[in-house]
């Protein structure tokens, strides 16, 4: 690894946050961060008052995770599905926030098929220019994991897990 002046900041991105281990998982996170020589901004590293109304707290964890975006270098990204066949939502607008920022975002994913791979054959009907689900919506087929946008717009999407994309990060 090259030697650098500054520590270099990762932002970790993803629906981790609402495992039931979501604390654990953040430290491995930050300790494997550390291992490459680099430190890990974990969303849960905030520090958020709950004793407060519903759409302030919401406020508070949108403003901190976006000031930890704004002080990372990097996002690193689950983009895993998450609660359907698309990837989490506030994932999806942490990397577009990072990436018009100007920041190096990297995505991983475990599985290794395509989007429209992801459909079950009853799921899908051909049309003369493509695919369609049951309600007759395009669905995309580009060859990639993951919507193009998100394709398309980050530094690389590696097929494996967090310390995998660790790996491949340059800065």
């Amino acid at each position: 690894m090259e030697k650098r002046n500054k520590m270099i900041k990762i932002y970790i991105a993803g629906p981790d946050v609402f495992e039931k281990n979501s604390i654990e998982i953040g430290e491995k996170y930050r300790k494997l961060c550390k291992k490459y020589v680099f430190e890990g901004l974990y969303p849960l590293d905030n520090v958020i008052n709950f004793d407060q109304p519903k759409q302030k707290i919401a406020q508070d964890i949108y403003k901190a995770n976006k000031n930890l975006i704004d002080e990372c270098d990097i996002v690193i990204a689950n983009l895993n599905s998450f609660r359907g066949k698309e990837s989490d939502s506030g994932t999806i607008w942490e990397c577009g926030y990072a990436t018009a920022l100007g920041k190096k975002v990297y995505g991983y994913l475990y599985r290794t098929t395509s989007y429209l791979q992801q459909f079950e054959d009853n799921e899908i009907l051909g049309t003369k220019t493509g695919y369609s689900d049951l309600n007759g919506r395009d669905i995309e087929n580009f060859d990639y994991p993951v919507n193009l946008m998100i394709a398309c717009s980050v530094e690389e999407i590696i097929i494996g897990n967090f310390e995998d994309a660790l790996k491949k990060v340059k800065f």
